[in-house]
């Protein structure tokens, strides 16, 4: 550990504050749906769009229409996608001459890039053409992003609205988001990039030759219009397998800053945008408190760990930090701190192997990625995601001062707790569900590559990953297998839409209720014991919730290291 490492950490986390409030007033003009600088050029195809799919965007949808229009539009861009990955050696763009993927892969792939998980069981660069990256693959990273926003959108009018049925028009919230928000984001993004050295080109390969002399032939195609949105949109998906670790990926530190901050942009600007939305910016900087407060505990305990390194090496002789699996031109900190934010923002972009993290490290980006999302989150589902665990320590709160819990003026009663832990309890359900069949099943424990505790960590990674719509993954583990394939297609479709569901469900019973003003005995949801009582929370519910899988991965295995036992 150094200094220079702690001042970076510091430095990320002040910009983070920094640009929450500039991001935040530009989603609350779109969740307003009032015009914006880009308006003027884009309104004609905002519109053009409107009168293609025959939708009025004046015209709002209750809970269950907005969510079964948001199911459907899921489900045929999932058919769509999977038939383009197995169609894909009869389509143009595909200069290396790829064979279309197979049935459980494309489908796979089709679920993974739909659901925000990203998850990618193959090595894009040998696996995919241009066109499938470019036409099957980057689309969902504009939609499942905007799909996020939506609900969280959504779920803001519950809160916000009063005696209503209606939460707002998936159509339009789908289209203002992608136009004016994602799209010159990605724009802008991407020039970036390319000016700091990722490739954008049709080109196929280029060769190279080495400092040793011998010939090497590297692939090349549109990387830096892919690694924009896929930063932005809290993604994940590498154009290379090496994913943010590859320098056509992630070429220099001052771009892997960069990248670390695109990929929370949208998250903390959102918690802001929920404060204005309900009135009180005091809400929104207290969930951004909570957020940041879970946040910098766990990025210091993974570049701690990393830092102490493995006493068995020093025992042999080799000191110093746990440097296996890392890149070394960006460092220590910045490996810890990367490997922190994609699993606190459910990005899953890799700059480091995970699965040679030390087990406390290793711990830390699971942990991250089982609390739910909470911590800052993907985009849109962050801030959906905490706010159940915030009405369920308002509720825990009102029981404590013996009333009826309220939440920014509205009454949190029976339904909205039970909808909230029916969306809560999906991830353990899955997770550990999906676990435990991989591991008592042949074609489940043909998968991981390691032995003892770090076996089963990889294991609970995958499905802990594919439930949270993470897409990061140990590493270590096969899983381009039929087994895997489907078992964690079916984890991912659960993890995103039976949650969905539920947060538009009760966003419709909110909207439904009157506001009710704050009286001397209303808890007070905006000072530091509520932004102790949410941290609470979250860590017991997820501690109580996990610890036993955790206790049998990586705190075995790192009780396991200091015996000086080896697997």
């Amino acid at each position: 550990m150094t200094l220079a490492g702690w001042t970076l950490i510091a430095l990320f986390i002040a910009l983070c504050v920094a640009i929450t409030k500039p991001m935040g007033l530009w989603l609350f003009a779109l969740y307003e749906g009032r015009a914006t600088p880009l308006t003027r050029v884009l309104g004609p195809v905002e519109r053009g769009f409107y009168r293609l799919a025959g939708v009025d965007p004046a015209r709002e949808q209750t809970w269950r229409q907005y969510a079964l229009a948001l199911l459907l539009f899921q489900l045929v861009t999932t058919l769509a996608t999977y038939a383009l990955l197995r169609l894909q050696a009869h389509l143009p763009l595909n200069p290396r001459g790829l064979p279309g993927l197979s049935p459980d892969l494309a489908m796979n792939t089709a679920i993974s890039f739909v659901t925000n998980t990203n998850w990618q069981a193959y090595a894009g660069e040998a696996t995919l053409s241009n066109l499938s990256q470019m036409l099957a693959l980057v689309p969902h990273n504009f939609l499942s992003a905007a799909s996020g926003i939506a609900v969280a959108f959504a779920l803001f009018r519950g809160f916000a609205r009063t005696q209503t049925p209606f939460i707002g028009n998936v159509w339009a919230d789908l289209t203002r988001i992608t136009l004016y928000l994602l799209l010159p984001l990605a724009v802008i993004y991407a020039l970036v990039l390319v000016a700091g050295g990722v490739p954008q080109t049709f080109a196929s390969t280029v060769d190279a030759t080495t400092l040793e002399g011998a010939q090497q032939t590297l692939v090349l195609g549109p990387v830096a219009s892919q690694e924009a949105i896929k930063m932005v949109g809290t993604n994940g998906g590498g154009f290379f397998n090496a994913n943010s670790a590859h320098p056509y990926e992630n070429p220099t530190a001052l771009i892997n800053f960069v990248q670390m901050l695109s990929i929370f942009a949208i998250g903390v600007g959102l918690t802001w945008c929920f404060g204005k939305a309900v009135g009180n910016p005091r809400q929104g900087w207290a969930i951004l408190a909570a957020m940041l407060i879970l946040f910098a505990g766990g990025v210091a305990v993974v570049y701690s760990a990393e830092s102490v390194g493995n006493p068995l090496l020093h025992q042999a002789g080799l000191a110093g930090a746990n440097l296996e699996g890392k890149e070394l031109r960006f460092g220590m900190a910045a490996s810890a701190l990367f490997a922190t934010v994609t699993t606190a923002a459910s990005c899953g972009a890799v700059n480091a192997m995970h699965d040679s993290f030390t087990p406390l490290g290793g711990l830390i980006p699971l942990f991250n990625i089982e609390l739910g999302e909470v911590v800052v989150g993907g985009v849109g589902s962050g801030i959906y995601g905490f706010l159940l665990f915030a009405l369920l320590a308002v509720f825990i709160a009102g029981l404590m001062v013996g009333r009826t819990p309220e939440y920014v003026g509205k009454k949190i009663e029976a339904r909205e707790v039970k909808l909230a832990v029916l969306a809560i309890v999906v991830l353990p359900l899955c997770i550990l569900g999906g676990t435990a069949l991989a591991s008592v099943l042949p074609a489940g424990l043909a998968g991981p590559l390691n032995h003892g505790p770090h076996g089963f960590s990889e294991i609970l990674y995958a499905f802990t990953s594919a439930t949270g719509n993470n897409g990061s993954a140990f590493g270590g583990i096969s899983a381009n297998t039929p087994f895997y394939n489907g078992l964690l297609a079916v984890a991912m479709w659960i993890g995103r839409f039976f949650m969905i569901v539920p947060v538009l469900a009760i966003a419709g019973s909110l909207a439904g209720k009157r506001v009710i003003p704050a009286s001397a005995g209303s808890f007070p949801t905006t000072g530091p014991l509520w932004v102790g009582l949410l941290v609470a929370v979250i860590l017991i519910v997820g501690g109580l919730t996990f610890l036993p899988a955790l206790a049998l991965g990586p705190i075995a295995e790192y009780r396991a290291m200091l015996a000086g036992t080896l697997f």
